[in-house]
């Protein structure tokens, strides 16, 4: 979740308790809403450091389950210790470490948000901070960087975000040798929801209780038996009734499963072909719908090339359903295994050279804007270089956009330009939306209270 208070985030984590194994707080966003919003990386400062501990306990006491953090690495590495051992001791079970520096509006090159990443603060972050789970971001492509990046930084785990959206199969070579077969995501489930829901409480609780007793067994590595309390003794006494405890509910629901297993080899076989990994990934949007946006954001990232080859890309980008988008694939799949079927047309890659230089000038715009008003700051001699970008950018919420539906177009305008100028008027009050989508100058964040991610 992204949040800056803990009565909010507490309540997000209890309402998502029931249907998930963990509560992430993003520490990490570096995105302008979030800048605008005073959330993800903007809430490392050491003035917010209190605020986000304070959120973090409020999760880890609100809910059973375990609450992560992410984070990016900040300007000194003593500092970035520092903040996740406050995190540690708030109640976070584990930190992952995006090794960048935060985004903020003056920081350019690399380590900011171009470059490498910097995986041997990773390595220091570990070693000065051991009894947290620590998972290392960055610089991960390829498998070969997955080994790479584990042996240097000595990590609990690694994230991908850019690779893994490229090739969903990312980790996969991790389980050659493990296993001889592979169960399936598919499963038919015997037990109704209310049995399922009280079962995995059930172990939620007993999960917590023994990480509070793993907590105790590194205290004794670090202090000695004679620093336990009384109350720590007999936990500890409590731990193998504890796990046989948690061993008979999760045998018990691993049964209820009627599972579907591949093979090591088929699953890599399918991994290969980029148009099947389309196709699965289309098949689970379709099991769990999503916004067909996203469903053109991952089908893009997955097939990038051979969109591009078979000029497929804006067809794609145009896509108003699942059904379509297989259109697509099943053309592609075609083309591969018939080329001599594939005509290039040079109008049509005119056309899309054309809008895609579009695109880019009227991305620019919003940028420029910015600059524009920092540099309007600075000019009259403001601290702060951002102070004009605050202006403006109230983020409306439902009960507004209700409320501005029903008045005269020109006293909705009035009210948005006193409030929240830099937001985008037909984005939340058109019925078809904003048309020019990602090219606008202004700013498409969903208004405060729609339970839809920004």
């Amino acid at each position: 979740f992204a949040a800056n208070t803990p009565q909010d985030f507490a309540a997000a984590a209890r309402v998502a308790e029931p249907m998930c194994d963990a509560i992430d707080l993003n520490l990490g966003c570096p995105q302008r809403t979030a800048y605008l919003g005073h959330f993800g990386s903007y809430l490392l400062d050491d003035k917010d450091r209190d605020l986000v501990c304070s959120i973090v306990r409020a999760g880890a006491e609100a809910v059973n389950i375990p609450i992560f953090c992410k984070i990016r690495l900040l300007d000194k590495i003593q500092d970035t210790i520092r903040l996740c051992q406050g995190l540690r001791d708030a109640g976070a079970s584990l930190i992952a470490v995006h090794a960048r520096y935060r985004a903020s509006w003056e920081r350019k090159g690399p380590g900011a948000r171009d470059g490498p990443a910097l995986m041997d603060q990773i390595a220091e972050i570990k070693q000065a901070v051991p009894d947290i789970t620590i998972i290392a971001n960055g610089n991960t492509i390829t498998f070969q960087d997955v080994e790479e990046n584990l042996k240097l930084t000595k990590a609990d785990g690694l994230m991908s975000a850019e690779g893994i959206l490229d090739n969903p199969a990312l980790f996969l070579p991790h389980l050659k040798g493990q296993h001889q077969h592979i169960v399936d995501d598919t499963k038919a489930e015997a037990l109704g929801p209310a049995d399922r829901e009280d079962i995995e409480m059930k172990a939620q609780k007993l999960r917590k209780k023994l990480r509070k007793i793993s907590k105790i067994e590194k205290k004794i590595t670090s202090n000695g038996k004679d620093s336990l309390s009384d109350e720590d003794r007999r936990r500890l006494e409590k731990k193998i009734d504890l796990q046989q405890s948690l061993s008979r509910i999760e045998a018990s629901r691993s049964s209820t499963h009627q599972q579907n297993v591949d093979s090591f080899e088929t699953l890599c076989m399918r991994a290969e072909n980029k148009l099947g990994l389309a196709e699965e990934y289309l098949d689970l949007a379709e099991k769990h719908p999503v916004k067909i946006r996203s469903v053109i954001f991952h089908t893009r990232r997955i097939l990038k090339s051979m969109l591009e080859k078979y000029q497929f890309m804006e067809d794609c980008l145009a896509s108003n359903s699942i059904d379509e988008i297989r259109s697509i694939v099943t053309k592609m799949k075609h083309y591969k295994e018939n080329p001599e079927a594939f005509v290039f047309d040079k109008d049509k890659a005119a056309k899309e050279k054309e809008a895609l230089e579009r695109k880019r000038r009227e991305e620019g715009k919003r940028k420029a804007y910015e600059a524009r008003m920092m540099r309007k700051a600075k000019r009259e001699g403001k601290k702060d270089l951002s102070h004009y970008l605050h202006i403006g950018a109230e983020v409306p919420t439902k009960e507004t956009i209700e409320k501005l539906k029903l008045q005269p177009r020109q006293e909705a305008l009035e009210v948005w330009k006193r409030h929240h100028s830099q937001h985008c008027l037909a984005f939340h009050l058109e019925s078809e939306g904003c048309k020019r989508g990602r090219t606008c100058a202004f700013l498409h964040v969903d208004v405060v209270g729609n339970n839809h991610a920004f």
